[in-house]
């Protein structure tokens, strides 16, 4: 069981959680939504006791607790398959211990007895912590990660990417099946073979599940409750993310038609008031309705949620001609990725790259980029080309330190602050929030930062890697569209169907080392 009580927590000065309660019952899974910063994060931190609370009580009851965070968190000397039995303390000690039993049995070293007796209750033990079927566990969350390339098991973590990191974290909470589990952006760089795997995954857990994610259809598939952040505390609505928008649509609109109501009685007492409160006849009537008024707790109407509100200007025109990939091969140790791959992007043309992940998607928009220089081939741009790359964690490379404001004055070229505020109170920090240091933001509001110093880079092509990971779903509605009206030429790796379906004129599929071209439409 998961559960909060009048939770407060605080910032400084900010108050981010104002009183949130909440229980999450036994084999329960739901939903955690809100606007970024909004304080989705800070309860899972509060659930897990890594903040402590300024007021109220949060944490979980019964059985063991696994957090999967934004930050994958692990050793990156240690194999994929040493990362994942660190899930499993006991049982990889006795794991150990027996080789070392086996090796003083081997080499006649101490008593025999004693350690034939030590041994049997060694195995004993290991059974009862079903130790057996560790291996088979991890193998299938594997499976059903994608970890299907030979020697993946005996990889480092640290040579994998950073979506992959993730996995391998996610993977580490799966495979313990702990009674409780907070979830902070699972379907971030997964494919949706993936994630409709998890979603299974999850849906036949046993224990108490909280998730935070953009993924609307996502939650669909998984829970049965959703908790709705709003200024410091949540309503709870029952049903799927997509019964949770009707109903709380259908509350707001009766909210405003009572505010309405509300508005038009109040009136009435108000002119009732002003036309007799001189008349001596009226005073007790008139003293009797002020009293009442004062006691008339106000309705408030809803309120329009701040949205981010930007445009993408391409700078200048490029040729016709404006990118030439030759014969690229490229491979990782003795994983060959791509081979033999050959692009020609024309002006206009808005190209999304599509495949399994790791197929080499990001690795041909880095080769595009100048980030990585191919084994072979050669890649040509054309001379009026100015390309801006975004890279899926492109928030992970901002300066912790760094306030906003001086993350996005350090690619500003000496433009002026006061239009680098502007710009960040497009991107919703406004005020005195573009002094906020990076340290402090939320995934989605890292991501922001990003994006806005990405886009106040003047550029013609975009080379974009999952660029819509971690943002709320109005950022990424707004940013989709922003590309489709785009008027420069756009390179996108993306597993988004927004982008896919509604941004791309070419769509290409990266996929067993080859790029091959499945769908070109037009555009008007």
């Amino acid at each position: 069981m998961l559960y909060a009580e009048e939770l407060r927590k605080s910032f400084g000065s900010d108050d981010v959680l104002t009183g949130v309660s909440f229980i999450i019952g036994d084999g329960e899974k739901c939903g955690l939504v809100g606007p970024n910063g909004g304080g989705k994060s800070t309860i899972l931190r509060c659930l897990a006791a890594e903040y402590p609370v300024d007021g109220g009580t949060a944490g979980f009851r019964g059985g063991q607790l696994a957090y999967l965070r934004q930050e994958a968190g692990l050793l990156n000397e240690n194999t994929l398959l040493e990362e994942l039995w660190l899930s499993f303390p006991d049982a990889r000690a006795i794991e150990l211990r027996l080789e070392a039993v086996a090796a003083q049995m081997e080499r006649g070293e101490g008593d025999l007895d004693t350690l034939i007796d030590e041994q049997a209750r060694l195995f004993d033990r290991f059974e009862t912590l079903d130790g057996y079927r560790i291996e088979a566990r991890i193998g299938r969350v594997l499976d059903g990660l994608g970890f299907a390339l030979p020697g993946d098991k005996e990889k480092l973590c640290g040579e994998f990417s950073g979506g992959w990191q993730i996995r391998i974290a996610l993977a580490k909470v799966l495979v313990r099946r702990p009674t409780n589990v907070l979830l902070d952006e699972p379907t971030n760089h997964l494919d949706a073979k993936t994630r409709i795997w998890l979603a299974a995954e999850l849906k036949e857990y046993t224990g108490s599940v909280l998730i935070v994610t953009h993924d609307g259809d996502f939650l669909d598939r998984v829970v049965s409750r959703i908790l709705d952040l709003r200024d410091g505390a949540v309503d709870a609505y029952t049903g799927t993310y997509s019964e949770y928008q009707q109903q709380k649509a259908a509350r707001l609109q009766a909210q405003d038609r009572a505010a309405s109501r509300q508005d038009r009685e109040l009136g009435k007492q108000e002119r009732f008031i002003e036309r007799f409160r001189a008349k001596a006849t009226k005073s007790t009537a008139v003293q009797s309705r002020e009293k009442a008024l004062a006691k008339v707790e106000r309705i408030v109407r809803t309120k329009k949620e701040s949205e981010v509100a930007f445009s993408l200007k391409a700078t200048g025109r490029t040729e016709r001609d404006v990118l030439m990939i030759r014969q690229i091969s490229h491979a990782y140790g003795d994983h060959l990725v791509l081979l033999d791959v050959s692009l020609h992007i024309e002006r206009g043309m808005k190209v999304a790259f599509i495949g399994p992940n790791g197929s080499g998607k990001s690795t041909l928009l880095k080769i595009a980029a100048g980030q990585i220089i191919p084994a072979e081939g050669s890649v040509e741009w054309a001379e009026r080309a100015r390309p801006g790359y975004y890279d899926q964690h492109q928030d992970e490379a901002l300066d912790p330190e760094r306030t906003i404001l001086e993350e996005v004055r350090s690619v500003a070229g000496g433009e002026p602050d006061v239009r680098l505020r502007s710009i960040l109170g497009q991107f919703l920090f406004a005020g005195d929030d573009a002094f906020k240091p990076v340290s402090v933001l939320s995934g989605g509001e890292r991501s922001r930062v990003a994006l806005a110093k990405f886009l106040i880079q003047p550029t013609n092509v975009l080379l974009l890697d999952e660029p819509t990971n971690h943002l709320d779903r109005t950022t990424r509605r707004k940013l989709i569209d922003a590309l489709q009206k785009y008027e420069g030429t756009i390179l996108c790796a993306s597993h988004d169907p927004g982008i896919v379906e509604g941004v791309a004129t070419h769509v290409y599929e990266v996929k067993d080392t080859g790029c091959k071209e499945i769908l070109a439409r037009r555009r008007d």
